[in-house]
């Protein structure tokens, strides 16, 4: 039994994570997160996923649009991905991560860091939005 199996989506999260490892590993660390999403999403579309690069998704506040945001990579419409190439994580990119799931019906999110070592932490937010403009 896979170590992961009590998180949602964690097949999807896994070949995430595993496909996010083989890019760390084949282009190491420095290059902007530009190049690591497209990277990222290359691998991810070798495993046949959806794959979506920069989904804009609205944010709203009491039924009026107050902004958007641009999510870096959405798997199989359902897994978000934030990614970073900082030297480490901290809290507030888990925060920013958060604040990106309660923005949609999405559950399930990992946070990618291609810094000096690679990181990864996933994020779960339960979020009972019904509003069908939201992703």
């Amino acid at each position: 039994m896979n170590s992961n199996d009590n998180y949602i989506h964690s097949d999807i999260t896994e070949e995430i994570i595993r496909s996010f490892f083989a890019v760390y590993n084949t282009l190491g660390y420095g290059f902007l997160e530009k190049i690591y999403e497209n990277a990222l999403y290359i691998e991810l579309s070798k495993s046949k996923f959806k794959v979506e690069r920069q989904k804009p998704i609205k944010v709203r506040y009491e039924g009026l649009d107050v902004g958007i945001y641009f999510a870096d990579l959405i798997v199989e419409d359902s897994v978000i991905i934030e990614l970073k190439a900082a030297e480490f994580l901290n809290k507030e990119h888990e925060y920013q991560l958060i604040n990106y799931l309660k923005a949609t019906v999405l559950e399930m999110g990992l946070l990618l860091n291609f810094g000096k070592k690679p990181e990864f932490k996933r994020k779960v937010f339960s979020n009972k939005i019904n509003n069908s403009n939201l992703y």
